[in-house]
């Protein structure tokens, strides 16, 4: 098994790395869409897909590449991840959100520190992130060994059109975003119940999971037969 270290600094490259692809490529994307939002919102979610996919190919072997701290809890509860190595965990993923937003303020020459102003806010926002991370607990945990890069990359790329809320479903992501005024981010006032619901999603995802294995089990059991009695 990989040694902690390692996975943390597996967590913190990922992390790192894929806040600087969601955030890069909202700026990219609204700077040649010459304002067609619906043209930006395309480009960022075909580069976080393409993205998500290498990310999780590169960092599953060594950390498990959750780069999300409602999947590392989920994982805790489920006792795949040392309950020790949750706090660890969840602290290098927050950093390396941030420094994923910095690093892509330096690369398109924007100031470093910086908050979102864009508000996103409102009952349909929070359903939406219920229910985008709710979905993404139930991939990782339904998909078969070895194919969740791609499953999981095809239903964030979905997630991004069919919800509100283009689905964040990640509070690491929601945190780091906060620090950057630009067409991925979102303001401080917004994040607190994204994270509550993105928690609350975790949990729903867990439990329909749960429900699932435990019908499954009950219908794949043998059915008994008592013996005729006849010969």
């Amino acid at each position: 098994m990989t040694d902690l270290r390692t996975r943390l600094l597996a967590e913190g490259l990922g992390t790192a790395s894929l806040l600087a692809i969601v955030i890069g490529s909202g700026i990219m994307g609204e700077r040649l869409a010459g304002g067609n939002v619906a043209v930006a919102l395309l480009a960022n979610t075909a580069a976080t897909v393409g993205g998500l996919y290498v990310l999780i190919e590169v960092f599953g072997p060594l950390s498990g590449a959750h780069f999300n701290p409602a999947v590392s809890l989920a994982m805790a509860l489920r006792g795949e991840l040392p309950g020790a190595a949750l706090a660890p965990y969840i602290a290098v993923q927050l950093a390396g959100a941030v420094l994923g937003a910095w690093l892509t303020h330096a690369m398109f020459d924007l100031p470093l520190l910086q908050f979102s102003a864009k508000v996103r806010s409102g009952s349909g926002q929070w359903i939406a992130e219920t229910v985008a991370t709710g979905g993404l607990l139930l991939v990782i945990l339904r998909t078969p060994s070895g194919r969740a890069s791609a499953t999981v990359a095809a239903y964030i790329g979905a997630a991004y059109w069919f919800t509100a809320s283009t689905s964040f479903a990640n509070p690491a992501a929601a945190f780091g975003r906060m620090f950057s005024n630009s067409f991925a981010g979102i303001a401080p006032s917004s994040v607190p119940g994204f994270i509550i619901s993105q928690l609350v999603g975790a949990m729903i995802g867990l439990a329909l999971n749960r429900a699932l294995e435990q019908r499954a089990t009950r219908f794949d059991r043998p059915t008994s037969t008592e013996p005729s009695g006849k010969h």
